[in-house]
């Protein structure tokens, strides 16, 4: 049985105890559920196989589709993927943020190939919601490394969970434990660009727009 913890209108600095149990279900190969930037997510140590099955299962995803990562900080992302010209121009315009970029793995990569459908790519963000990016260097303080699978909290061609009500009214067995922190301030996923080649690609339209992304790459070559 899941355990729900509401987290809503708290400071971050009064709900450590909870951000600290976050990790140990992570560390422990459980299943989290959590706010994003957008909608809610779920999540778990992406070093575990038997997570990442999971996630797949739960969400009745086609394991031809990967999953993807949120990671702590560029740090953390470099360690696992290659970033070239263009991603790390949109990196430091957009992260933390709503960009998510399709990025080839570096060659020490240590994230297993189950999770990304076994391509040679990975699609990685830093978020910016505060109670998800503490838990993530939070992992990185405790030597781990310092992301989580952050897939939406749906099943696989159903709409988003905006709240940690709606994860609880789904998913609440398989979920270990579910951080609800109020309805999402938007209904809107993440922008998706593939950075792998010269020119970007958009593969999802969400928070960002495409001519946004054009406009910052536009600027940043002046």
């Amino acid at each position: 049985m899941g355990f729900l913890i509401k987290l809503k209108g708290k400071e971050l600095k009064d709900i450590e105890l909870y951000l600290d149990v976050a990790v140990d279900n992570i560390i422990e190969g459980k299943l989290i559920a959590f706010p994003t930037d957008s909608v809610y997510g779920i999540g778990g140590d992406p070093l575990n196989i038997e997570v990442i099955e999971r996630i797949f299962e739960i969400k009745f995803r086609d394991r031809k589709k990967g999953l993807l990562l949120l990671v702590a900080d560029y740090e953390e992302a470099a360690k696992i993927a290659q970033f070239n010209i263009m991603a790390n121009k949109l990196v430091r315009h957009y992260w933390p943020g709503q960009l998510t970029l399709i990025l080839n793995r570096s060659e020490s990569c240590i994230i297993p190939e189950e999770l990304s459908a076994f391509q040679n790519t990975l699609g990685i963000r830093v978020p910016e919601n505060e109670i998800i990016l503490s838990i993530l260097e939070r992992l990185k303080a405790r030597g781990r490394f310092g992301g989580i699978i952050g897939t939406s909290a749906n099943y696989s061609g159903e709409p988003p969970s905006i709240s940690g009500d709606e994860v609880a009214r789904k998913f609440l067995s398989p979920i270990d434990f579910i951080i609800d922190g109020g309805k999402s301030k938007s209904k809107m996923s993440t922008t998706i660009v593939d950075c792998t080649s010269q020119e970007p690609k958009f593969l999802r339209i969400g928070a960002i727009s495409d001519e946004e992304v054009l406009e910052v790459l536009k600027k940043s070559e002046n």
